[in-house]
């Protein structure tokens, strides 16, 4: 008789050994790797994190089945550079993701920066032990390079053996009669100098009519010509975001440009479970990267008006019924005890994100700061959930310093491989921490950058408990005192709109975990001593950064519509390849 399970044997040790021999279980086969990631989410929108206005019971359920990690850290506040650290286990700055510019983040599907081509993810190196690995959702990466179709930043080029999702982020520039969201500022004051060419314009042409202005035909034709050159060079890209940005791939084919959000939800919950069915087998790697919860927060219609919070409360809602239903699917197959099933938010919540009085940002508990902040704990403490029965112990709270890049060395250990030995990999196993054979993180310091510009740094110091973060930029929030750049649409990382301190702000997480009372050489007696001793580590973590490619220059940002993914002829792309059969009801 075939047994239904391959791992059948090793999961009866997994099942034994615990009851006898407690949680530190050796694990002697490759499981499953499941990774769900939240775009936006505040670590404040959960119920399990202290949450009582919004319904969070499947992730409340998978924490407490397995380890809620209360120190969770991203190594960057924005999307791009906090993924491209996810996948690699390295800070952006070294991969060439971390940008000296206003801009950064990838802006356009048709850049040609992204994810460098010679960094190895996991999902290559699990690949090469024989896992199926799966990308389900939002990549944000970039897709070429070049040429169209190269495909150089694509999933399929760093190690992914499907993908089925959006290779940009969503935008309100997905959603019509929504307000722009990429560059908008940028886009109002085009559209001004566009008004001012074509009033310039018709002024002369009038003046030329009417005998006040001598100038010749030839000349008013060129002025004109200059005006409609200028308007088409800008609304070529901007005027189209829906269109250049908004598309459904599948693997390298787009399946819909631009794409219909009405039921991107079910068809990202489709393939996620498909992709479960599939390979049931085993193993697998299945990263699922929702689009949930970023603006414009789009959120099907059994779900609207549902929360106490809003409609950012129902698509937070929304979300955890898709994680509900993704872990039903793992159970339904019999894979529970044999998946490393891993939740986590890529930043903290946005709290500029408004629409008049309406709050579309998420809430990040007592911590100061959000999204685009690159020092303040708001933008860079996540939520942090792990789960795999008979391995990890159950209702369990981690409070020591781990980071999103850990999983990278964590899953590569579980699946038999290697880390790069050939470059800095700034994650640490966590699977010693996780198990209970050590007490504390390998973390002693963590370095946490605005852009290529870093603006704090924290101290674990291991031996007296405390654990210190030293400021040595932070935004200044618009209006003063308001907590977030509301002027600003997000806070920059250089410039007027930062404050520089010397000496830095200092605090002591483990006292002061909401950084409310910056301590002074008159509260603090080892103040002297803790800015010497994070001013050394800064100095020796510079000492292993090298020069490389700047993936988010101007250059690598900008739209170039011959690197534009198009599903006909360009200009002339759009498509709709799903059809109303694959929507599922919700």
């Amino acid at each position: 008789c075939k047994p239904r399970f391959p791992y059948l044997s090793a999961l009866l040790v997994l099942w034994i050994f615990p009851k006898t021999c407690g949680m530190s279980v050796a694990v002697d086969f490759k499981p499953n790797i499941l990774l769900i990631m939240a775009d936006d989410l505040g670590i404040g929108d959960i119920g399990c994190y202290g949450n009582n206005t919004i319904r969070t019971p499947n992730i409340d359920q998978l924490a407490k089945e397995g380890i809620k990690l209360t120190q969770h850290i991203a190594a960057a506040p924005l999307c791009t550079p906090s993924r491209a650290a996810f996948l690699t286990g390295r800070y952006p700055i070294r991969l060439g993701m971390a940008s000296s510019n206003r801009y950064r983040a990838l802006q356009w599907n048709a850049g040609s920066g992204g994810l460098p081509v010679n960094e190895t993810t996991f999902a290559k190196v699990l690949r090469q032990q024989g896992y199926t690995t799966g990308l389900i959702g939002k990549w944000h990466q970039g897709m070429n390079c070049e040429a169209l179709n190269d495909h150089c930043h694509h999933p399929s080029n760093h190690g992914f053996d499907y993908f089925y999702g959006m290779p940009f982020t969503l935008l309100n520039n997905c959603q019509k009669n929504k307000p722009p969201e990429l560059d908008a500022a940028l886009q109002a004051k085009l559209w001004l100098y566009t008004q001012i060419i074509a009033l310039a314009v018709l002024t002369v042409i009038i003046g030329k009519l009417t005998g006040l202005i001598s100038a010749s035909w030839k000349i008013v034709a060129c002025f004109a010509l200059a005006g409609s050159l200028f308007f088409t060079s800008w609304y070529s890209s901007y005027g189209f975001v829906q269109y250049w940005n908004c598309i459904l791939m599948r693997n390298y084919d787009i399946t819909e440009q631009p794409m219909k959000l009405e039921r991107t939800t079910a068809l990202v919950l489709k393939e996620a479970v498909s992709f479960i069915e599939r390979n049931k087998h085993g193993p697998f790697l299945l990263f699922i990267s929702f689009l949930h919860v970023h603006t414009p927060l789009f959120t099907t219609e059994k779900f609207l008006g549902k929360s106490r919070h809003g409609l950012y409360g129902d698509n937070v809602e929304e979300m955890d019924w898709l994680v509900g239903k993704i872990l039903d699917a793992i159970e339904k197959e019999d894979l529970k005890n044999n998946t490393f099933t891993y939740f986590a938010s890529d930043h903290g919540g946005q709290l500029e994100a408004q629409e008049g009085k309406t709050q579309l940002g998420g809430w990040n508990g007592i911590y100061k700061g959000g999204k685009g902040m690159g020092g303040w704990e708001g933008g860079i403490r996540v939520p942090g959930i792990l789960r795999w029965p008979g391995v990890f112990p159950a209702d369990t709270d981690i409070d020591e310093p781990t980071s999103l890049m850990d999983i990278y060395p964590t899953v590569a250990h579980l699946g038999g491989g290697i880390v790069p030995q050939d470059r800095v990999v700034d994650g640490r196993n966590l699977m010693p921490l996780l198990q209970g054979k050590v007490q504390q993180s390998e973390h002693e310091f963590m370095f946490h950058y605005c852009g290529s510009y870093l603006h704090a740094v924290r101290w674990h110091q291991k031996d007296s408990g405390a654990l210190w973060k030293a400021h040595y930029v932070t935004p200044i929030f618009q209006p003063e005192g308001a907590g977030a750049c509301y002027g600003r649409g997000i806070c920059p990382c250089f410039g007027e709109g930062v404050t520089h301190h010397d000496p830095p702000l200092l605090f002591d997480l483990s006292r002061d975990p909401s950084e409310a009372k910056p301590l002074s050489p008159h509260t603090e007696p080892l103040f002297d001593t803790v800015i010497s001793r994070i001013a050394r580590a800064v100095q020796e973590h510079r000492q292993t950064l090298t020069p490389v490619p700047q993936q988010l220059s101007l250059y690598n940002l900008m739209w170039k519509p011959w690197l534009q993914p198009c599903c006909g002829t360009f200009p002339f792309c759009w498509c709709d390849k799903e059809g109303d059969s694959a929507h599922p009801a919700l």
